[in-house]
């Protein structure tokens, strides 16, 4: 017969018991989050649009439902500068069901009007899709034919050149603070409430410069409407790869870009993150996408970008822009 004592340590203890529970307690959410993402999706998904265009969504969406069978809906929420947009995201369940299409307007607006949410405390980076270069556009009846002339046509005559924008901390309006922060020049800035009346009195002479995202901005300049002296991003752009970057024109380190990408609610399964990131990865490797983005005036992101590298970028984005607004002054009234 054994002993009690040998009885009484055969069994587990009240402690280890616990311990077990705790361990799988904590293991838990990694398979619900596992099992979510096998079988994610298993409804529509929406991809939320602020302000600016939706076509990036549209066509990745588009490639979402081809991928998944389920339809992905665009749904534009522009109204209060991106903070409706942003709210109906983070209030949402954190399931990957409601995405945000984010851009650089989101990352100045948490500088200069920042809103009730935190871009990157309330949400899950999930993928960088594309970006696209602002082009530094003049009309053609200014002397300058380069980003140096225009440097020192603005020096001989302070104040007295214009620039136009989208208005008040829109990414062209930062991309003209930047210029004139780092080439020490003094432009006048003259905010309109949408690209196209801004772009048109560029077009007309009524203005002088403007940075128009290249969208629509390359048209004109191919037209020979508007004269191009460079792009704003850090290499040359394929899209006009005959345009040199602003950057290697005289103004070492000037780079400000557009760009789209797509968050999601914080505490968003990472399984159910990885997959989305992983199928945007996989559709930049796609042809099609690939030229209707060019088509667009995109450039496409790396095919190789996880969440973890897009939440430094916005990260980085968001500093960047800070650092531009406490040296230039800018604001939005």
């Amino acid at each position: 017969m054994t002993p009690r004592w040998r009885q009484r340590r055969g069994r587990p203890g009240a402690r280890v018991v616990i311990k077990l529970l705790a361990r799988l307690w904590i293991c838990a959410p990694l398979v619900v989050g596992v099992a979510q993402a096998q079988e994610f999706p298993v409804k529509p998904i929406r991809i939320i649009v602020g302000p600016g265009p939706d076509i990036v969504a549209r066509m990745f969406g588009q490639k979402f439902t081809e991928a998944w069978g389920h339809q992905t809906i665009v749904e534009q929420r522009p109204g209060g500068g991106g903070v409706i947009a942003t709210e109906m995201v983070a209030k949402a369940p954190p399931d990957g069901y409601t995405l945000l299409l984010s851009s650089a307007a989101y990352t100045i607006n948490a500088v200069l009007q920042p809103g009730p949410f935190d871009l990157v405390r309330d949400f899950a980076s999930i993928a960088l899709c594309a970006t696209s270069p602002f082009i530094l556009s003049v009309h053609p009846s200014v002397p300058a034919k380069s980003v140096q002339e225009l440097i020192a046509l603005a020096k001989a005559n302070p104040g007295q050149l214009v620039y136009s924008s989208s208005g008040n901390g829109t990414p062209p309006h930062l991309a003209g603070e930047m210029f004139k922060t780092m080439a020490k020049v003094d432009i006048l800035h003259v905010p309109y409430k949408y690209a196209t009346p801004a772009l048109v009195d560029v077009v007309s002479g009524q203005v002088q410069i403007m940075w128009p995202i290249m969208s629509i901005s390359l048209p004109q300049v191919q037209a020979g409407k508007l004269r191009g002296l460079g792009v704003s991003t850090r290499e040359r752009t394929r899209l006009a790869p005959q345009l040199p970057t602003i950057a290697e024109s005289g103004l070492p380190g000037y780079e400000i870009i557009g760009w789209n990408g797509l968050i999601a609610p914080a505490k968003t399964p990472a399984a159910v993150v990885n997959k989305i990131n992983a199928e945007v990865n996989r559709q930049l490797k796609v042809s099609e996408l690939l030229q209707r983005l060019a088509q667009s005036s995109y450039d496409p992101a790396s095919d190789k970008n996880s969440p973890e590298q897009f939440s430094d970028f916005v990260r980085a984005e968001i500093a960047k822009f800070a650092k531009l607004v406490k040296d230039s002054g800018a604001k939005i009234d």
